[in-house]
């Protein structure tokens, strides 16, 4: 599946907002010159902000069941 703007607007726009929030500050802790340990622990909290979007898309799709870890 691609990942499109009617895709990312199929998401719903909480989870998205909660994805680009989490990039945000991503970026700018990156800019801001933060330690290593804090941007790499914000870049795997956005990225795995988008990849629940990416899920959800799937999901809602009926092309990948949510499975529980």
């Amino acid at each position: 599946m691609k990942r499109t703007i009617q895709g990312l607007a199929d998401a719903g726009e909480p989870l998205i907002q909660e994805a680009i929030a989490a990039l945000r500050r991503y970026r700018e802790a990156q800019a801001a010159g933060d330690p290593f340990e804090q941007v790499e622990r914000l870049r795997l909290i956005a990225e795995s902000a988008f990849q629940a979007v990416t899920d959800y898309q799937l999901y809602a799709r009926g092309l990948q069941p949510i499975t529980k870890h």
